[in-house]
């Protein structure tokens, strides 16, 4: 069986991040779309902007209860805030609402760019 390529859409800011370098780690619910993702695979990144698409494979995939515990556990850059910024869980409250969270938990994607 051939890598699988997993497609997903990334803000802009997130997007040149990547390409930058700077963001090492996507953060998902771990619903069923992304329970299908292993390490090995590539992700297909698009920019919702500009509708540019890089592809990443998948290095590391660790499972947290919530966002709470994953930003506890990871480096603040690597998830794609600056050094100089504060990393705050309550900002993924702009894509998954709480219910979800509570459902599903989250994903850390390790990712690097090919």
């Amino acid at each position: 069986m051939g890598v699988v390529t997993h497609h997903m859409k990334l803000a802009p800011f997130a997007f040149k991040a990547i390409i930058a370098g700077e963001k090492a780690i996507e953060m998902r619910l771990y619903d069923e779309k992304r329970a299908k993702i292993k390490v090995g695979d590539e992700v297909e990144f698009e920019d919702t902007a500009t509708h540019w698409k890089i592809k990443c494979i998948v290095v590391d995939l660790t499972r947290y209860r919530d966002f709470q515990e994953l930003y506890s556990s990871v480096d603040k850059v690597a998830i794609g805030y600056k050094a100089n910024e504060t990393a705050n869980p309550e900002d993924m409250c702009a894509f998954y609402s709480p219910e979800q969270i509570n459902k599903y938990g989250v994903l850390a994607i390790g990712i690097r760019m090919i």
